[in-house]
């Protein structure tokens, strides 16, 4: 099937909620895309329509979290084919989702669970990566996950299996900078290196989001960072995306907050310090280049 590719804004936005939906579409904020999770419209007809008006005045991401890429159980095609109808209805610039999986047996879990990093793993998510490809008619941009757990028997690092995915199936990826922040800290490598260890030409969106400090019941003492997109974005995370977007050039960048949701003005806020932040490294960078230092 051929693949339908928009080109993408390199603007900075927001992942769009439902309690946010409303005010949205009552006020049409500056903003330079909007993101979201199909799987809160889908069951909600109202929500879509109002969507689907939106997505005449603003690029739309589409972030699926339920297709489960990881799961050895295969794509619920049942799914798939709702993702389809919904995406073909909004016409997004962009559709990504999670290296992780979240089903068994025909159950849907509530979290993005890891996987083992060997090439049994790297065959089936490579697998459901062109099934979902194919059935969605459009490239599928594949974000690194959030990490507080590794398999013994992984044979690769994180970084190795993006590579390697990337090189069998040429698919994007989704760097979220926070995971690569909480994960470092969480696993104990260096968050810089990984991003200078992704593949830079691969790279179709980035994504920022708060995390929560929790005491680590298994090791007292030790402190992990949960990603909960549940508060305003830290001050390390912001250096790491500076240098994220030195490494990768402008992208889309989208905020996303989910839980303890604040003022829509707040999202609005860090979106527009992402997009600040974007712009003067490339002012500098076209002065620079015109001689003006």
């Amino acid at each position: 099937m051929a693949m339908t590719v928009h080109r993408r804004p390199d603007a900075a936005g927001i992942g769009l909620r439902l309690p946010h939906l409303a005010e949205v579409v009552d006020t049409r904020p500056a903003v330079g895309c909007l993101e979201v999770h199909p799987e809160s419209f889908l069951a909600n007809p109202h929500a879509t329509e109002l969507l689907t008006d939106l997505a005449r005045h603003y690029p739309i991401s589409v972030h699926i979290v339920g297709i489960s890429i990881g799961s050895a159980d295969g794509i619920d095609r049942t799914h798939l084919r709702r993702l389809q109808a919904f995406i073909d209805a909004i016409d997004p610039v962009l559709v990504s989702g999670h290296l992780a999986w979240s089903t068994r047996q025909g159950e849907y879990l509530n979290d993005l669970l890891p996987l083992p990093y060997d090439d049994d793993a790297l065959n089936t998510v490579a697998a459901h990566l062109d099934e979902v490809q194919d059935g969605l008619g459009r490239p599928y941009v594949v974000e690194n996950p959030s990490t507080y757990v590794a398999f013994r028997g992984s044979t690769m690092t994180e970084v190795e299996f993006l590579n390697e995915l990337v090189q069998r199936t040429g698919c994007e990826l989704l760097c979220d900078v926070s995971n690569v922040y909480l994960s470092a800290h969480n696993m104990g490598y260096d968050p810089y290196g990984f991003v200078d260890r992704l593949p830079a030409a691969a790279i179709g969106e980035l994504h920022l989001g708060g995390f929560t400090p929790e005491e680590d019941e298994g090791t007292p003492g030790r402190t992990l960072l949960v990603d909960t997109h549940a508060s305003s974005i830290t001050q390390p995370v912001w250096d790491l995306y500076e240098y994220a977007v030195r490494r990768f050039g402008r992208k889309l960048t989208i905020v996303e907050w989910d839980n303890d949701l604040p003022p829509l003005t707040t999202l609005l806020g860090e979106a527009a310090h992402a997009a600040t932040v974007t712009g003067h490294l490339f002012s500098l960078q076209e002065a620079s280049s015109a001689g003006a230092f």
